[in-house]
């Protein structure tokens, strides 16, 4: 027997997704995955072409050099579009095989969670997106992250980078994985739990470290200050 994979049905009703995978064979999954790649796509070449992260390029601008501003324009969009294939495609395919790894639960069922997963992190740069399109202005911060809690009283970039990866997102995020993941495997709710606590403060740190490296310093051959 077959059973249609439908997202916003099965996103508010994982029960009967769960029923569904143990006992029939799912179809149309595929293009759902599509779609939501798609859709991520897009969003991620929006922000770029609203401006999104490019303030850098402003005083290229600025100083009159209108062609290699646009020329550097397009290459940040080219960027952020090779960025946005390899961002999904890592919390999609890595952080699933990841699971199947420690979990043993097949890897097609945890693609079908990680889909979930990635739709949740793309809803949440969208509505940041749209928040500050409507003021006019961006941050670094996500409204929904500890981030800008975390610069009130931190002077660490660091340990700001790192509250502002844990967002509202991430503690849905686990809710999700661990609801589906005990139903398909024999590990402890204890240490499922923690294993998935452990891999979003790693993903956090990780995203941390990234924002404080100097690669314009390294590239451009100087020293960090």
């Amino acid at each position: 027997m077959f059973f249609e994979f439908r997202f916003w049905k099965y996103l508010f009703n994982r029960n009967e997704l769960i029923d569904s995978l143990k006992t029939t064979t799912m179809r149309s999954f595929e293009k759902r995955v599509w779609f939501i790649a798609l859709l991520g796509v897009l969003l991620f070449a929006l922000q770029d072409i609203w401006g999104m992260n490019t303030e850098a390029l402003t005083s290229i601008f600025a100083n009159g050099y209108e062609d290699t501003y646009s020329v550097a324009r397009i290459v940040s969009l080219i960027g952020v579009l090779i960025w946005a294939i390899l961002y999904m495609a890592f919390h999609f395919f890595g952080i699933a095989f990841l699971l199947h790894k420690i979990t043993s639960i097949d890897l097609s069922k945890a693609a079908v969670l990680q889909l979930f997963v990635v739709a949740l992190l793309l809803i949440e740069k969208a509505l940041n997106f749209f928040i500050y399109a409507i003021v006019g202005y961006t941050t670094e911060f996500s409204i929904l992250s500890f981030g800008p809690l975390a610069a009130t009283f931190l002077d660490n970039e660091f340990f700001i980078h790192f509250f502002n990866y844990l967002t509202l997102i991430t503690g849905l995020i686990i809710a999700i994985q661990f609801h589906f993941l005990r139903s398909f495997t024999e590990m402890s709710t204890r240490k499922l739990l923690i294993i998935l606590m452990v891999i979003q403060i790693v993903l956090a740190l990780v995203s941390a470290g990234f924002h404080i490296i100097p690669f314009e310093t390294w590239f451009e051959g100087g020293q960090s200050v």
